[in-house]
């Protein structure tokens, strides 16, 4: 995610007012930051409320656009949380509409696709976090990276970079029918060559095969004749 920017500074915002910057989540690691949210006590609620900050871009209508912690923003959503701080990156609320998404798809702030993988208008952005969709590769993605398939990448949606490449290697009823066996044949096709251009790879670019030392190369076949040369011959016999 790039968050270059110059006038940073944080304010607090109804977490039911952020609005998204993308269209779908792994629900798999929204579940589990719910789970974690529930081992702590009150105290230490109020601790990550106050650390983990949402950074966003104020746009047309004073909206904070959220473009990262989708996950935890959905999770605490679903767990009651009312406000969070939010760490401003840029004020574009002076923009018509129009430029205002041309310089967040500039500044690869914004990711409109669906669980498909398909592009989408910006209108197809949900208005709230809690209208985010479940895309399983997403999750496959996400718990890819922890099992060590591929590194962490500063890359922006680099995760979703790997969902689509997931698409193509392991069925989604695959995925929604046995996560675990979902996730070892993601495994076995992590350092495949076809994977190299993912932020974050960690395979073995290959190599073109190199002749044994000591073996010649084999000799260039003769060129053939052409017709001048046929007639030249022809004559000196």
């Amino acid at each position: 995610m790039n968050l270059q920017h110059n006038d940073l500074h944080l304010v607090t915002v109804k977490l039911d007012e952020l609005r998204p910057t993308q269209i779908t989540v792994g629900y798999r690691e929204v579940s589990a930051k719910r789970a974690h949210w529930n081992t702590l006590d009150k105290k230490g609620r109020a601790g990550a409320i106050d650390t983990h900050w949402f950074p966003a871009v104020l746009g047309p209508k004073s909206r904070y656009y959220v473009v990262d912690h989708h996950h935890l923003g959905r999770a605490w959503l679903e767990e009651g949380v009312a406000s969070v701080r939010v760490t401003v990156l840029k004020d574009l609320s002076w923009l018509e509409p129009e430029l205002f998404w041309r310089m967040m798809e500039h500044n690869q702030w914004v990711h409109p696709f669906d669980a498909s993988g398909e592009r989408c208008d910006f209108g197809a952005l949900p208005k709230q976090l809690s209208g985010l969709a479940d895309d399983p590769y997403r999750s496959l993605a996400g718990e890819l990276r922890t099992a060590g398939g591929y590194a962490k990448d500063t890359t922006p949606f680099s995760e979703f970079l790997w969902a689509d490449w997931l698409r193509r290697k392991v069925s989604e009823a695959h995925v929604r029918k046995d996560f675990d066996a979902a996730l070892a044949d993601a495994l076995a096709h992590a350092h495949d060559a076809d994977a190299r251009y993912l932020p974050g790879w960690s395979g073995v670019v290959p190599q073109a095969p190199v002749a044994p030392a000591g073996v010649a190369a084999a000799p260039a076949a003769p060129a053939k004749d052409t017709k001048d040369a046929k007639d030249a011959k022809r004559k000196k016999a």
